[in-house]
């Protein structure tokens, strides 16, 4: 082990033991590199201690964040899962205070709601609404969660001056001299302490290549994904200290349906590298970049009413219901035949179908149903309905003679049923009134 090395893991002891009611540390593992050597060096830390000074002196609580963005790649997604685990038992077996926690985007928040549910035009550099979404809001919360019980937090970041002159600058900016902590630029209370800011990449890659995981895992396979999707110089940051940080767009693993770049590069070298079978999910991605500013696959209006069409009379709204209805069925097609290749694939939640209808059924778009597309596609009925079983029976009987009023009540049970699954009962009547409309002025 090199000196430098041994230096910053002595400065890891030193500040873990400071006296500062053992404020909670969070280190935010994205799974990449940086954020894998962080933590590589926290827990050699923690053992040094242990050895130094006995287990008494182990009372600081150190929280493993990994944010789930639900549209993460793949490849990626498969084997954080699989190196939590080790963390998780190993931090047992070894009776260290590292626990593991996963955070994900509120339902309503989530990408295929905010695309297909709501229209949103999916992310590009002028309207990135998918960083706040699925990455800082939920790491946030957590971070603040953790505030509001002991006070304060530290974010453990694997940010390095090396990375770029943006990500050193940012480091100098918030930087006081002689402090190995700084303020956090978005959360009150809350300190960053960026241990391996020094390190240069050959060091980075050193660590993971000669040092022995200590939780078990093999290292190997992390320099393998970067080998094959050997592409752009960063893995996603997982959590977000500074707004000029790069985005996903700009990063090595992000999610496999970001729309910020014109190309994805590191999807492209996966495929190429052997992962063939990902290459539907890039040709779906790249669909989504095309279809973007298509004329026809917009509204003329904002969700809020507001006109949307530039001096040339192209639409510039929301996506219209005809867009979200087929780009959907696609997605169902496509987690179809990725899950005979990769039976446990799930592309997109029954939750999150159930909360597309809910907001179609908010624009006024009751037919077709999600229902409808998910049963064309897999040939099944999905397993859940708006009603329960004995219920629509007993509806069906009633209304035998008018099936169109079974479809009304069935329409504003779920109008009603929605706003409990997401939580809000703004506007319940006046999508009621809107839904009852429809149906007067069909009759």
């Amino acid at each position: 082990m090199s000196k430098r090395i041994e230096y910053i893991i002595e400065d890891i002891k030193e500040q873990y033991l400071e006296k500062d009611n053992n404020i909670p540390w969070i280190i935010g593992f994205s799974g990449g590199k940086d954020s894998t050597v962080v933590l590589t060096l926290v827990w050699k830390a923690l053992l040094s201690i242990r050895k130094d000074f006995g287990n008494e002196f182990l009372k600081r609580q150190i929280y493993v964040v990994n944010n789930d963005t639900l549209v993460e790649n793949p490849i990626i997604a498969d084997y954080i899962i699989e190196v939590l685990e080790y963390v998780r038992i190993a931090a047992t077996d070894q009776k260290l205070p590292i626990s593991v926690q996963i955070t994900k985007p509120k339902l309503e928040d989530s990408f295929w709601i905010s695309f297909l549910g709501k229209g949103y035009p999916v992310p590009n550099n002028t309207f990135r609404w998918c960083t706040d979404r699925l990455k800082i809001k939920p790491t946030t919360q957590f971070i603040l969660d953790k505030v509001d019980v002991m006070g304060e937090a530290i974010v453990l970041i694997g940010t390095r001056m090396s990375e770029s002159a943006t990500r050193a600058k940012s480091i100098r900016r918030h930087e006081i001299k002689g402090k190995r902590l700084t303020k956090h630029p978005l959360n009150p209370n809350t300190y960053t302490y960026p241990p391996i800011k020094d390190l240069q990449l050959e060091e980075v890659w050193y660590i993971l290549n000669r040092e022995p995981s200590p939780w078990g895992y093999d290292n190997r396979k992390l320099f393998q994904i970067y080998a094959d999707a050997s592409a752009d110089d960063y893995e996603c940051p997982n959590v977000i200290t500074d707004k000029t940080q790069p985005a996903c767009g700009q990063s090595r693993f992000g999610c496999w349906v970001c729309t910020v770049v014109k190309e994805d590069k590191s999807m492209n070298a996966l495929i190429n590298n052997g992962n063939q079978w990902m290459q539907p999910l890039l040709e779906y991605r790249n669909e989504m970049v095309e279809g973007r500013n298509i004329s026809e696959n917009r509204c003329s209006t904002r969700r809020n009413g507001q006109v949307a069409q530039d001096a040339n009379g192209h639409n510039q709204g929301n996506y219209t219901f005809e867009y979200r209805y087929g780009m959907l069925k696609k997605l169902l097609q496509l987690q179809l035949d990725m899950q005979k290749v990769k039976p446990h694939m799930e592309l997109i939640s029954n939750q999150e179908l159930v909360a597309i209808q809910i907001n179609w059924y908010r624009d006024g778009y009751f037919s077709p149903k999600v229902t409808d597309i998910y049963n064309e596609v897999y040939n099944r009925n999905m397993p859940f309905e708006n009603m329960q079983y004995q219920e629509r029976l007993i509806l069906e009987k009633v209304c035998v003679d008018h099936p169109e009023d079974y479809h009304l009540i069935n329409d504003l049970v779920s109008l009603q049923k929605s706003k409990t699954i997401l939580m809000n009962n703004n506007g319940l009547q006046g999508d009621i009134e809107k839904r009852l409309d429809n149906y007067l002025n069909s009759q």
